[in-house]
């Protein structure tokens, strides 16, 4: 099952998605024409007169380096989609950059005063890894609304409490238990071992919170003393040490014992961006925020797999979801590119030029049809011919400029789906 097609009207205003079998007929008919390739979307080629409009729901998933998004109408899901972040590699260019800086200020040069008092950081500053989140879920949500009637936004804005998991016998006003009681350090403890046994590796199988010191021993209940283990290996090790139960492992007791020690990156970059995802998402609609214990709840009350696009979907109060789509769009943040002028080496020294961009109204990037070799991603250049490399192939066929009609701009993602591209007829 396919994402559902956007639609727009004449007037580029939004129209009810529909299925992909009744966007492959309104092509076929020469009715509508392909509008944009990423959200699939077409426009309309005659007006309709008082369309009726089903309003929809955008739910969100926020997550350190994947976002789930899910549209949902009428309890129907009808489009997914997942978003990695590229926060990790901003802050690898973040850490590049200082040291070059560090380098060149340390030389055999003049003294120059510090300064620091003129660099004093606005309230609500985040980091830009950290920011990168919000303004790539922003650019979504608004991306989204331009093309599906969206009355409402649904975020999950708590997803991990961390004090609560790194010291369960806090004092103080004691938390409210219920039926989502344990379901965050549950999974926090899923995401940190990698949903699999610690001590055998076993996926796929029912998981059990064990106590790696155990506390018969004086082991306590905090986060760090936890991990998951199979019904098998948690009675095996019952109530011995960790280093009597891995005597003959002493790789695995290294490596668990380091991991153990692991802080909550993810848990805090969720908890850092959540206030001010939410405000940024009240600028633009109605947000409705629900929590991430409730989410899992609900996706195990309805026997849903666990996938970001998924949870998703499952944000906030519901009785029942119906899945109208098992392929979700994947995008990936790549960035717009750097602005060197020069390709370097290992060694820093330039080994070619890169010539200015646009090249004749082309980037690299950019998906384009040919007459002849169908549709692929353009490869500029200034001189001759482009390269042109059709999709699902390896290697680039030369081509001219006129030759091939763009479908869809390079904007800074990559996109892909889960099983294969829907085949459409393109006009």
């Amino acid at each position: 099952m396919q994402n559902y097609v956007f639609v727009i009207d004449t007037k580029k205003q939004p129209l009810n998605p529909i299925s992909p079998k009744k966007a492959r007929r309104l092509l076929d008919k020469g009715k509508a024409a392909v509008f944009r390739m990423y959200p699939f979307t077409i426009i309309l080629k005659t007006a309709i007169d008082n369309p009726t409009i089903s309003p929809c729901q955008i739910k969100i998933d926020p997550g350190s380096k994947v976002t789930g998004f899910a549209l949902v109408q009428n309890n129907q899901v009808i489009w997914g989609m997942e978003l990695e972040h590229r926060g990790g590699l901003i802050k690898k260019k973040l850490e590049s950059r200082k040291a070059v800086r560090h380098r060149r200020r340390n030389r055999n040069t003049r003294y120059r005063k510090p300064r620091f008092l003129n660099r004093r950081r606005k309230e609500g500053w985040l980091a830009p890894s950290l920011e990168h989140r919000v303004l790539t879920i922003e650019t979504w949500v608004k991306r989204l609304i331009k093309f599906c009637p969206i009355n409402q936004i649904w975020v999950e804005r708590v997803k991990f409490d961390t004090q609560k998991m790194q010291n369960p016998e806090i004092n103080g006003v004691e938390y409210q238990q219920g039926e989502l009681a344990g379901y965050e350090v549950k999974e926090y403890l899923l995401e940190k071992w990698g949903r699999e046994c610690t001590y055998c590796g076993k996926q796929s199988v029912p998981l059990q919170i064990e106590h790696i010191h155990p506390k018969s021993l004086g082991g306590s209940n905090r986060v760090s003393n936890l991990c998951l283990a199979c019904e098998k290996c948690n009675q095996r090790k019952g109530n011995k040490p960790i280093e009597e139960f891995l005597k003959k492992k002493p790789n695995l007791l290294q490596k668990i014992k380091t991991k153990t020690k692991q802080p909550l990156p993810d848990a805090a970059a969720v908890n850092t961006t959540r206030n001010k995802l939410v405000k940024v998402l009240r600028s633009i609609k109605f947000v409705v925020t629900g929590t991430g214990a409730q989410t899992k709840y609900n996706r195990t009350r309805l026997g849903l797999p666990k996938q970001h696009w998924i949870d998703a979907a499952c944000v906030g109060n519901i009785e029942t979801l119906v899945l109208k789509t098992s392929q979700p769009l994947l995008v990936t943040c790549k960035g717009q590119g750097g602005r060197q002028k020069a390709a370097l080496n290992k060694y820093g020294y330039p080994i070619r030029h890169n010539p200015l961009k646009p090249i004749k109204g082309w980037l690299t990037g950019d998906i384009a049809k040919h007459q002849k070799l169908g549709i692929g991603k353009v490869t500029p250049r200034s001189k001759g011919s482009f390269g042109f490399t059709p999709l699902g192939m390896k290697g680039y066929k030369s081509c001219f400029p006129q030759d091939i009609s763009a479908i869809h701009r390079k904007d800074g993602y990559t996109y892909s789906f889960c099983q294969h591209m829907p085949e459409f007829t393109w006009k």
